[in-house]
C-alpha cells in the first residue's frame, strides 16, 4: 500500500462527517418569515387539531376547526413563540422547527408535552362563525 497514513486520516474524517441534525428551533424572524400571510393546520398523531391564520404585525387567529376562533398576537422569549388570546391572557409558548413536512411545534419547548406539525392537505377548511346571535 503506497499511503498508509490515509487510511487513519480517512477513518477519522468518515466519523466526524456531518450527519444530518435535529433542526434548529425558529428564532422570531424566521417564524414570522415562514407563517407571515398564510394559514397552517396543525395535526397531532394523525388527527386534525387546529389551525392557525398569521397576519402582519404578529397577529393570529386560531380555531380548533369548529367553526370558533380566537383572535390574538404572538411574541418571543426565551427562545420561544409565545401566543396570547382574546380569551386567556396567560400566555401559551412553544418552539417551533422546520422539519420535512413543515413546521414542528413543541409546546413549552417539553420533549414530553404536546408537539403538533404541520398538516398536509387535511381537506380541512379555517372558518370563523359571526358573532353568537341570540333571541
Amino acid at each position: 500500500m503506497r499511503f498508509p497514513y490515509l487510511i487513519p486520516v480517512c477513518a477519522a474524517l468518515l466519523g466526524t462527517s456531518a450527519l444530518p441534525s435535529a433542526a434548529q428551533t425558529m428564532s422570531a424572524a424566521e417564524f414570522d418569515a415562514y407563517t407571515r400571510g398564510k394559514t397552517l393546520f396543525y395535526a397531532q398523531n394523525g388527527t386534525a387539531y387546529g389551525a392557525e391564520r398569521y397576519l402582519d404585525g404578529r397577529q393570529v387567529i386560531w380555531s380548533f376547526l369548529d367553526g370558533e376562533c380566537k383572535y390574538g398576537t404572538w411574541y418571543e422569549t426565551s427562545g420561544q413563540i409565545c401566543f396570547v388570546y382574546e380569551d386567556r391572557i396567560e400566555p401559551q409558548c412553544w418552539t417551533f422547527r422546520e422539519g420535512p413536512g413543515g413546521l414542528i411545534a413543541r409546546f413549552e419547548d417539553n420533549p414530553t408535552a404536546t408537539e403538533l406539525y404541520e398538516a398536509q392537505d387535511t381537506g380541512d377548511e379555517m372558518m370563523c362563525k359571526g358573532p353568537d346571535v341570540g333571541v
